[in-house]
């Protein structure tokens, strides 16, 4: 629609016109592919592109109209105009500024005589719904309300003050990244930046421009994303670094592509972020207040994906002094939970969306079920609406077929390894402990679920029989062994080697022992040919230091002790049990540990911030069990020495602060680069059993919801994928 300056009654892009003429589809339609005027998710939603497909049809009847040519073409739009216009609703997904755009170009086409196949009462309508939506902006009078109406500016016809449009011009010539507005603007102001920035994309696209331009870093980092919530990530890892170099490069710069797109923004510092890349929550500070991220356009339009986006970055803490995230995610997790719970969100896929990440935040989330949720819910088309619908190439099917091999691959994998495990507990005979919960399936989930890779077969096996004796030997200090056979058996740990048969004081202590040392013996001798040194002594300490903190408060509970709050935790911190879990799975990560390391004040404060975590988060779910035998834990000592200062939420507040600044600290020193001499592929791990813990007590104390861990068992483990209806070619 840009005339030439030299010529007015010609355009200044005539291959743009021809394209328009080449491209017309058979109903008399332009416009995606994907219009066909419905498409079915994988979830069997149905949506229509009805509304898209109207205002890209009526965009080309008139550009051929105004430049007079192509009349037949133009006939066969009106008419489609006319066969489709009556199946509109409000149901159906609509276009950024239909109701102002597509009632602007009515009246445009009424001003170049056009005869419109439609009846007087549907244009009237049409005036209505865009006077209505204009009174409404130009009432609200906010800085969003501005910024939006120069947006959809192509749609105001002569209402529009041009000069005040290009106050929003970008460096690189565009308004807003739209060519549509863009282009619209060069209709009455002569503007070579602009000139230049549609010129420029149609060098690089050809004769047809996308939506939205520049949308580069966006898709690469969507193309990032994807291949991590599919769980393939690890196919792709030079890949990514390339990827992630080049958007770091332009977070550094402050490249405008990034910094005037909420979503963008968003994207790039949880991703740069996650990634171990050095990026400041500031650059969120205009999104940190609802009522600044109004005055954007994304957020004047309440752009779900750009709120998405916030509340997952928001997530990102990584220090407790982070004010500008703990804000951004106060304000978007209510105004998800309100969209929800008023059943806001018109479509499905958004709907399960916003409820699943409400529901399972990205620190208590496992791995494996969010990979298989993804899988199954993949909408293989990627198609997004803005002013016009569009779909980032990122060669869905392919990914998804990679995606789903991987996944069926890894669940042969992980049922022989359960057998395995089982068959271990039967010749460890600790299936005859009668004292003792029997949850090897739940341990092996917690491993399975988060270590996914097929060469930490060692790590995962090893990790879940930490689980299995760790929960046995708990129980046995909780009540199922006496004060003797503690002593005996914490005696013979001490000893190791040349234990007669005479030192048993039990057949219970027996097993326990002889499970113990086999184990052990079996994890050192691995481990000592991965990393090239004897790593026992360190393997039977850890058991030694969690036996001994276990004992200290058997005897507190048998004398009725109280200790202070600081006593509490500097013995219920390492009783929690998850040492022996954890450190020896190091070894068999990769990297090579060092004595050095393994004593190092940052390899200690991993394994202090994730068991305070696990001990928190099962004292404030086990507080009402542990209240009801008689047991003190975090809680009911800062009520009990408080005095009357304290009351039960008020604990439980004191408890949950110490929780998130905890988990941040923690995140933090994971992906901590400078001054770090802990492998990042260790410090993984103790951030994975932190998202365990977060997720097994979500609800309830650890392994006491064990119909939801069933239905995560079978869904990481048993259950094949449901990808049928993705019409894959391995499906």
């Amino acid at each position: 629609m840009v005339p030439s300056p030299r010529f007015p009654r010609t355009p200044y892009f005539p291959e743009c016109v021809d394209w328009i003429i080449d491209n017309q589809h058979s109903d008399g339609s332009w416009g995606p592919t994907h219009h066909k005027l419905s498409f079915t998710t994988n979830i069997q939603h149905k949506l229509s592109f009805t509304k898209d497909a109207l205002s890209s049809t009526l965009a080309c009847v008139l550009a051929l109209r105004r430049w007079n040519v192509g009349e037949e073409y133009v006939k066969k739009g009106l008419s489609f105009i006319g066969s489709n216009f009556s199946s509109m609703n409000e149901q159906q997904l609509s276009p950024v500024g239909f109701s102002i755009i597509f009632p602007g170009m009515i009246n445009y086409a009424l001003e170049m005589g056009l005869d419109l196949p439609l009846s007087e009462c549907d244009i009237d309508a049409m005036f209505s719904m865009r006077e209505v939506e204009l009174r409404r902006e130009v009432e609200e009078n906010s800085v969003g309300s501005k910024a939006y109406l120069a947006f959809v500016a192509e749609g105001l016809c002569g209402i529009q003050d041009w000069q005040e449009v290009m106050s929003y011009q970008r460096k690189n010539g565009s308004l807003f990244n739209s060519p549509s507005t863009t282009a619209a603007a060069l209709g009455h102001i002569r503007d070579d930046k602009s000139l230049n920035y549609l010129s420029s994309i149609l060098q690089k696209f050809g004769c047809s421009v996308p939506t939205t331009y520049p949308l580069e870093i966006h898709t690469h980092l969507s193309m990032v994303n994807k291949l991590e919530r599919l769980g393939i990530s690890l196919h792709f890892i030079h890949d990514i670094r390339r990827i992630l170099e080049r958007v770091y490069r332009c977070w550094v710069e402050s490249d405008e592509e990034i910094y005037s797109n909420v979503a963008t923004c968003a994207m790039a510092f949880r991703v740069l972020r996650m990634h171990g890349y050095d990026v400041s929550s500031d650059a969120l500070s205009p999104f940190a207040d609802a009522r600044h991220f109004k005055n954007t356009v994304q957020g004047h339009i309440r752009d779900l994906n750009a709120i998405i986006e916030l509340y997952k970055a928001s997530q990102v803490q990584i220090s407790s002094e982070e004010p500008v995230l703990k804000k951004l995610n106060s304000w978007v997790t209510h105004f998800l939970e309100e969209e929800l719970d008023n059943n806001a969100i018109n479509s499905l896929d958004f709907s399960q969306e916003v409820d699943y990440a409400l529901r399972f935040p990205f620190y208590a989330n496992l791995e494996r079920l969010e990979h298989k949720r993804n899988i199954e819910h993949c909408n293989l088309d990627n198609v997004q609406m803005l002013k016009t619908s569009f779909v980032c190439n990122m060669n869905s099917d392919d990914l998804l077929e990679l995606a789903v091999d991987a996944f069926s691959s890894s669940q042969l994998i992980y049922r022989k390894e359960l057998q395995y495990l089982e068959s271990w507990v039967k010749e460890s005979k600790l299936d005859q402990l009668g004292f003792s919960r029997q949850k090897q399936t739940f341990c092996y989930l917690s491993t399975a679920a988060t270590l996914i890779s097929s060469e930490l077969s060692s790590a995962r096996l090893f990790w879940a029989k930490g689980g299995v004796l760790t929960t046995v030997v708990d129980d046995f200090f909780d009540g199922g062994g006496s004060s003797e056979e503690l002593a005996n058996l914490i005696k013979l740990v001490e000893k190791w080697h040349g234990i007669h048969e005479n030192e048993f004081c039990s057949e219970n202590v027996k097993i326990i022992f002889f499970a113990l040392q086999n184990t052990v013996n079996e994890l050192a001798a691995k481990a000592s040919l991965f990393q090239k040194r004897d790593v026992s002594n360190h393997i039977i300490k850890i058991w030694l230091t969690m036996m001994s903190s276990m004992m200290i408060e058997a005897d507190r509970l048998k004398n009725n002790t109280v200790p202070t709050v600081a006593e509490y935790m500097t013995h219920a911190i390492p009783s929690f049990a998850l040492g022996p879990i954890i450190l020896p799975s190091l070894y068999f990560v990769g990297p090579k540990l060092s004595e050095d390391i393994i004593a190092s004040s940052e390899y200690y404060n991993l394994f202090e911030l994730v068991s305070k975590l696990g001990r928190l988060l099962n004292d404030i779910q086990g507080f009402e069990r542990d209240k009801g035998e008689g047991k003190l834990n975090y809680l009911s000592l800062l009520v009990l020495l408080g005095n009357g200062s304290f009351s039960e939420e008020d604990a439980r507040r004191d408890a949950w602060s110490l929780i998130e600044s905890s988990r941040a600290e923690l995140l933090g020193l994971v992906l901590q680069n400078k001054g770090s001499i802990v492998p990042r592929a260790c410090k993984e791990l103790f951030w994975k059993m932190s998202k365990v813990l977060h997720h097994f007590y979500r609800r309830n104390d650890g392994y006491s919801s064990p119909k939801e861990l069933v239905g995560a068992v079978n869904a990481v483990i048993h259950e094949p994928l449901k990808v049928s209806h993705l019409s894959l070619s391995k499906a």
